[in-house]
């Protein structure tokens, strides 16, 4: 059965701090911020090191880039499934920081001895590649562990159930992007300096110890802790539910619902905070829950008969599968930012004074420096001016802050298009068409609009994804639930790999025209490439609205602590946010 430390009142004979709450929170996010320190100093100028150091073609070095975001953002779901069902979150994140510490030592090792690069002028041989696959992918892996699970981890140190307590969840993804955010800023822009003036060993080496610093600090905290543990693999319930509603598909559906299976004391462990109740959608998987004369309700064979709570759980994973999608094109818009993007800011003059200049891989400053300004804001101001109008606490709903979010993200490709046609109009003017290498006098400030674009998009949409996924999800599905936030990544970075394929093979001239060329950008169609991503999201987000107007708001029963005074519990029925 799972059980959770509960938090209990000091007392003069014996001092005992009440688990979780905000004291963990350095630890917790310590933890985050090492591995993004390590992932996007890298992932940032990834491109330069495997155009520049191994002497990869740029479409292919692309792929590389988006194949190896998309892994990374698939593997939660492992990491996930390990924490949710059987080891739990604090162990999951702990072994996989191991493995992600293991990852970053060999990839900086590679960047240190010449022996495993390539000479000038070849391409990296087939064993160096596999050297770099090898670190990338244990990065992968361990960040499988550690995305999913420091999120939710770090939400479940709010008891939801406490008075004082129970609106600081949604505050925590706020402080958690942010956290996050800051971490980010420093590796593309010091990270990215070390790796372009000081050398990769450096640039690497440095995120590799601060990754060591965070598991250690990780694992202190681990006293401090609020633990829940696993109750069983969530994938099975659902399977059970499935089977048990197809064995029963002809049994007429019950006149009340009401009449439909529960049992307390079976879902105890997977209902501590609160009880699903029944909903009027999918109404076919309630079959599941209906009692014949065969069942045993008392010790039930979940794949005949199981509670309406396990049924409930199926449809909340199933009606959020239609938002979940809708974050996947705005992915594979952002994904260009690390790669054409970059190749863009990489022709144009970067110099700030006379003697200094941006790295390309800095570029994405304004991208995060915009996505904290936008936090800030959302949390200080927007927030308590919202909620003068809406009642609620959080301003508005995730479903609103994600629309937004997908709104600006279609303006921030529009512009990248209209910024690409401009580029290379001074590049004709100037005679540089056909000197991919030499820089192009127009000023990078006209790239920061599509970069600031995409940072304030990101501030609203994947923080309210974020909350929408925690928020939605059944309790026992909290980390499987993040592994879906960072699922819908995956995919939009693989369909980002998909669409630059595509079009370098469909738009391929006979004259060796291409919008998407190797070897000479100046000559490409990027812009046609920024306007169809342009087009994917209008369609995406008139999606979007449909299924944010037939969505259905999990309904739940909270059982909530006595208060400070010492009033009786209470049970809330929670319907909305």
């Amino acid at each position: 059965m799972e059980t959770m430390d509960v938090d209990k009142p000091c007392t003069k004979s014996k001092q005992q701090r009440p688990k979780g709450g905000l004291i963990t929170m350095p630890f917790i996010f310590g933890n985050e911020i090492g591995e993004k320190l390590a992932v996007v100093g890298f992932q940032t100028n990834m491109i330069t090191y495997l155009t520049q150091q191994l002497h990869i073609p740029l479409t292919k070095a692309a792929n590389i880039l988006t194949n190896f975001n998309g892994t990374g953002s698939l593997t939660p779901l492992l990491g996930a499934f390990l924490a949710d069902s059987y080891v739990g979150k604090f162990w999951v994140i702990t072994l996989a920081s191991i493995i992600y510490q293991i990852g970053m030592i060999i990839l900086t090792t590679s960047a240190i001895l010449p022996k495993l690069r390539p000479p000038t002028g070849q391409e990296a041989s087939g064993g160096q590649l596999a050297i770099l696959f090898i670190s990338i992918y244990l990065l992968a892996i361990g960040s499988g562990g550690i995305r999913p699970c420091v999120v939710a981890f770090g939400a479940e140190q709010f008891d939801e159930s406490d008075p004082k307590q129970k609106n600081r969840t949604w505050k925590y993804f706020n402080w958690y992007y942010f956290a996050m955010g800051a971490s980010m800023l420093v590796a593309v822009t010091v990270l990215v300096y070390l790796q372009d003036n000081v050398g990769w060993g450096i640039g690497l080496g440095v995120p590799a110890i601060f990754m060591s610093i965070s598991i250690i600090s990780f694992v202190i905290g681990y006293r401090m802790y609020r633990h829940m543990d696993p109750s069983g693999s969530p994938f099975t319930r659902i399977i059970q539910v499935c089977v048990a509603a197809f064995r029963k598909r002809n049994l007429p559906m019950v006149c009340d619902p009401w009449l439909l299976y529960e049992n307390e004391e079976l879902d105890g462990s997977i209902s501590i905070a609160g009880k699903l109740l029944h909903t009027n959608q999918l109404r076919f998987l309630d079959k599941a829950a209906i009692i014949t004369e065969e069942d045993n309700p008392k010790a039930p064979n979940l794949w005949k008969l199981n509670t309406i709570h396990r049924v409930e759980e199926l449809k909340s994973i199933i009606r959020m599968g239609p938002i979940w999608a809708s974050g996947i094109i705005l992915i594979t818009a952002y994904a260009q930012q690390s790669t054409f993007s970059l190749q863009q800011a990489q022709t144009m003059d970067r110099h700030i004074t006379k003697s200094f200049q941006i790295p390309g891989g800095s570029m994405t400053v304004f991208t995060i420096s915009t996505m904290l300004l936008t936090i800030a804001f959302y949390d200080r101001v927007f927030i308590p001016i919202a909620r003068r109008f809406t009642g609620l606490d959080r301003g508005i709903t995730f479903l609103h802050r994600m629309g937004i979010g997908l709104v600006i993200s279609v303006i921030a490709t529009l512009v990248a298009g209209f910024v690409e046609k401009r580029r290379k109009q001074v590049a004709l003017l100037n005679g540089l068409v056909d000197h991919p290498h030499q820089t192009i006098p127009i000023s990078f400030i006209w790239l920061v609009p599509q970069y600031s674009l995409h940072g304030m998009a990101e501030a609203f949409m994947s923080i309210g994804h974020l909350e929408f996924f925690y928020d939605q999800a059944p309790e026992s599905m909290k980390s499987t639930a993040m592994a879906f936030f960072w699922t819908s990544i995956s995919l939009g970075n693989y369909l980002s790999s998909i669409l630059v394929s595509l079009i370098h093979k469909l738009s391929a001239g006979k004259d060796g025209s291409n919008w998407l060329p190797d070897d000479n950008l100046n000559k490409g169609k990027l812009e046609y490439f920024y306007w169809l991503i342009t087009l994917l999201q209008v369609l995406n987000f008139l999606y979007y609205i449909v299924c944010a107007k037939f969505y259905t708001y999990k309904p739940f029963e909270i059982q909530l602590k006595k208060d400070s005074d010492g009033n009786n519990n209470q049970v809330q029925l929670i319907t909305h946010v």
